[in-house]
């Protein structure tokens, strides 16, 4: 391609611009009269702000000179009387050999004996399958026996709780747990 048919493709473009440009500037009076009466127009009404609810306050008064603030963290002397007023494990007695296992690790698989004197069938993690009976004790948590049914074997765990006391808590072993693994 020479020079000159190149500029003459350039003027020819830039002509068709031109005239693209103007012919998109005729016939805008009736667009802009539009817009200025959509201007004109009111606005759709706008919805008042909420009402602002006022709360009722409330001032905490102690009721008597050696009530305890609820909002203050219990003075040592305090944690100490917890602690030693709520149960606590014997650290005398010598561990059961189920003990060692969590007791999620142990798996009931049966009862034997009368329903007056039950013994519960417990398999701990390595498959070896022990009798228990109501007092022995199971799991890390100072787990005490309290029942043994056909289905089930209730339990007490003692666990450590926030205060540098013991909290005791429910747990049991079903046969149908076992059967779910």
């Amino acid at each position: 391609m020479t020079s000159q048919s190149t500029f003459a493709l350039r003027s020819v473009a830039l002509g068709m611009l031109i005239f693209g440009v103007a012919g998109c500037m005729s016939g805008t009076g009736e667009v802009q009269k539009w817009v200025a009466e959509e201007k004109a127009k009111p606005g759709p009404p706008i919805e008042p702000k909420p009402a602002i609810k006022t709360f009722e306050t409330f001032e905490y008064t102690l009721k008597a000179p050696d009530d305890r603030d609820p909002f203050d963290l219990p003075s040592s002397d305090e944690e100490e009387e917890a602690a030693a007023s709520g149960p606590r494990p014997d650290q005398n007695r010598t561990p059961e050999p189920l003990e060692s296992y969590p007791l999620d690790g142990l798996k009931m698989v049966g009862t034997l004996g009368p329903p007056s004197a039950p013994e519960g069938l417990l398999k701990d993690p390595e498959g070896v399958i022990r009798r228990v009976h109501i007092g022995n004790y199971v799991g890390q948590n100072y787990g005490r026996i309290t029942a043994i049914n056909e289905g089930q074997i209730d339990l007490v765990e003692l666990v450590p709780n926030q205060t540098g006391g013991w909290v005791e808590r429910q747990q049991s072993i079903s046969l149908a747990d076992a059967s779910k693994k």
